[in-house]
């Protein structure tokens, strides 16, 4: 297996199946079927994390992002979407409650 290669194979790839099949990771349908485009977010999050320039040997680059993507599998195994917040909307602070006046509503200055 070359670089080159990998690259390929990887763009080839559609869903958070496959990837997972493709570097051999064994998984629960029911928690891909929830979680699949968290599980494939965080792995973009991770690999987004590394150092600049990844291993110059394929296997290291392969064995690199088996293990990415199993742990951004593992961490929704353990626990929930909600509570991963991968996605902006899970990461807005609650509401607050804004004052506004009414001389500021209409304009009007005092």
């Amino acid at each position: 297996m070359n670089s080159e290669t990998l690259q390929d194979d990887l763009q080839d790839l559609e869903s958070a199946e496959d990837f997972l099949e493709y570097f051999d990771i064994p998984y629960n349908e029911a928690v891909v079927k929830v979680n699949r485009l968290h599980i494939l977010q965080r792995f973009h999050d991770y690999l987004s994390a590394q150092t600049p320039g990844e291993p110059s040997d394929a296997r290291a680059t392969h064995d690199l992002y088996r293990g990415l993507l199993s742990q951004a599998y593992s961490d929704f195994v353990n626990s929930d979407a909600q509570t991963e917040k991968v996605f902006k909307v899970f990461q807005r602070p609650p509401p607050g409650v804004a004052y506004v006046s009414l001389d500021e509503a209409f304009g009007r200055q005092s």
